[in-house]
This record gives C-alpha cells, sequence and structure tokens, in this order.
C-alpha cells in the first residue's frame, strides 16, 4: 500500500475513535443536567437548585406578573385619601414614568442651583429652570438689583427638609407644590460694599414653598418651577 494512503487510514481510523469516545462522554444524559438558558426568560423566575433537584433557601424575586401595588410608593409620600395623594395619583395615571421620591431628589437639587443662580446672577441657568412668567419676574428682580449696583453674597448650606404639600393635573399639566426648609448664609450689598441686608457671618433658616410644573404630553422629562412663596 502507498505510504501517504496509509497514513491518511490511519488519521481516519483515530478520527473515528475520537468522534465515538466523544458521543458516549458528552452525549450520554444523566437526568441530572440543567435545561437550556432562556435568554428572555425573567430574572425574577429564576430558581436555583442544587443536584438533587431541590430549591431550598430560594428567595424569589417578583416578576412583572406579580400583583404589586401600584401606588405603594406615593402611599409612603402621603396618606392614602388625602388630596395630596390622590393629585400624585392622577399624576402617575397620566405619566406612568413619575415616582415621587425621584421628583423629591431632582427638586432638591433645583431649589440649590435656582437660588445660587439668582444670587449670581445667572440668567442662563434660571431661563432652563424657570416657567416663563417666573423667569420674567426673577429677570426684573434681578434689572434693578444691578440698577442700583447691588451684589448678593451667598452660601447654601443645605436643606434641612423638603415634602410633597400638594399635587394635581390639571389638562395634560402634572403641578407638585413642595415646602422647602433651607440653611443660607446671605448678604446683600451696595455698590459700595456696605452690607444692606442679611449677615455673611449668620446662617439663616429659609421657608419657601414652590410648585413645579411639567406637561406629560412632552417628550421632555424636566419639571419648571411655576410659583414662589415664603412658607411662613
Amino acid at each position: 500500500m502507498d505510504t501517504s494512503n496509509l497514513v491518511t487510514l490511519i488519521f481516519v481510523v483515530a478520527a473515528v475513535f475520537v468522534f465515538l469516545q466523544l458521543r458516549n462522554v458528552l452525549g450520554r444524559r444523566t437526568g441530572h443536567e440543567r435545561p437550556p438558558v432562556d435568554p428572555y426568560a425573567r430574572r425574577g423566575d429564576e430558581v436555583a437548585r442544587d443536584e438533587a433537584g431541590e430549591a431550598d433557601n430560594v428567595i424569589t424575586l417578583p416578576g412583572r406578573g406579580d400583583n404589586v401595588e401600584p401606588y405603594a410608593d406615593i402611599d409612603k409620600i402621603a396618606k392614602p385619601g388625602t388630596d395630596v395623594n390622590k393629585g400624585l395619583r392622577a399624576i402617575r395615571d397620566a405619566s406612568p414614568g413619575f415616582r415621587p421620591d425621584e421628583f423629591l431628589a431632582g427638586a432638591k437639587m433645583a431649589y440649590e442651583m435656582i437660588v445660587m443662580a439668582f444670587a449670581d446672577g445667572d440668567r442662563k441657568t434660571l431661563r432652563n429652570l424657570l416657567s416663563k412668567e417666573v423667569y420674567e419676574g426673577f429677570e426684573a428682580a434681578l434689572d434693578e438689583r444691578e440698577a442700583r449696583g447691588e451684589t448678593v453674597q451667598t452660601n447654601f448650606v443645605g436643606i434641612d427638609t423638603i415634602e410633597i404639600v400638594g399635587a394635581q393635573m390639571r389638562g395634560s399639566e402634572a403641578h407638585v407644590t413642595v415646602s422647602v426648609v433651607s440653611q443660607l448664609v446671605s448678604a446683600t450689598r451696595d455698590r459700595d460694599g456696605e452690607i444692606i441686608e442679611g449677615d455673611p457671618d449668620a446662617v439663616a433658616e429659609v421657608q419657601d414653598v414652590w410648585t413645579f410644573m411639567r406637561d406629560v404630553r412632552s417628550d421632555s422629562p424636566d419639571w419648571k418651577l411655576e410659583a414662589t412663596e415664603a412658607d411662613e
């Protein structure tokens, strides 16, 4: 037999032998194999099982099909049955992505940004955070302050408390009112640098009631400050 044919035959026999061995090892089912993984299965439905197939010490996460109270997070913010709770539920119905805890976190950041932007005369920041009507009022106050040559020195210490005290839907507009208690160090100086209001060395407590608005039909998730008042 030709030498090349002999070598080929040897490789063929070896390949058949390896194939049979692999089939014997990999192709045999023992009854303990894991089922195929479904990449689209909900993670909440996955269960960790031991080799005996038992599901001991398993924590089942809630899946989308579980009966979860849709307003549970709202009920933690406002007592069920109150006007605030009803208003927040109405906003949730109109905008399913609305979360009051996330709103409050955003309102805290917006409050500080607006207070500091007004003190610094930062019209660009104010324009992005205020409704048209409120911005016009802030701008007029800035114009008057600058015309008098006054400057404001403000240090934002922090927010003590912030809570939702009002909520309602008006047509497609969601309106949420918050009560804010903050700590500020602020002083206003005239053109000669003399202090005419406030104290640069004292921390003052400030209480405000602000209302934010968002049109739920808009693609923008941003809320705008639409009204301000002092909380007496």
